[in-house]
């Protein structure tokens, strides 16, 4: 069960119940709903964490989380990270970046954190790291541009 805020890009929604209650994703986004679901909310700091769980589909011939699917959670969570420095608008991926550290396996949370490093104006600056069970996998950076509403 879940909440949805329509916009013209999707539903923002918020789960209900299960392992992510209180938790936001976008419904909308085929890619992102095939992929994941992934998950993101403010923490107490102000700061924004992303999350999944790491199942079987995400694995790839040799056991763990392949390389795109981390790929594709790091571009997830550059938004995330990124919610107050857009302040309600739509933007889109520049550039993507990243470095393999370690491993996920499934059945893992997965969890990514960062900072804007540079907001404001149309181009916003990016960095993160995701974690597997609290371990390092994949550093990553990405720069997102403002788009206007057509």
């Amino acid at each position: 069960m879940s909440e949805a805020v329509e916009s013209s890009y999707g539903a923002l929604t918020v789960m209900q119940e299960g392992e992510f209650a209180g938790w936001r994703f976008w419904q909308g986004d085929p890619f992102e709903t095939r992929s994941g679901p992934f998950f993101f909310r403010r923490e107490d700091d102000g700061s924004y964490v992303s999350a999944f769980r790491a199942e079987p589909r995400h694995m790839n011939g040799g056991g763990f989380m392949h390389g795109g699917c981390l790929m594709t959670f790091a571009d997830f969570a550059l938004f995330a990270i990124a919610t107050d420095a857009l302040a309600g608008d739509h933007a889109v991926t520049l550039n993507l970046s990243g470095d393999f550290l370690g491993p996920i396996s499934a059945g893992a949370l997965v969890e990514a954190r960062g900072e804007v490093t540079r907001g404001g104006g149309k181009t916003i600056f990016v960095r993160g790291l995701v974690t597997g069970d609290g371990q390092p996998a994949l550093s990553f950076s990405g720069i997102i541009r403002r788009i206007s509403r057509r």
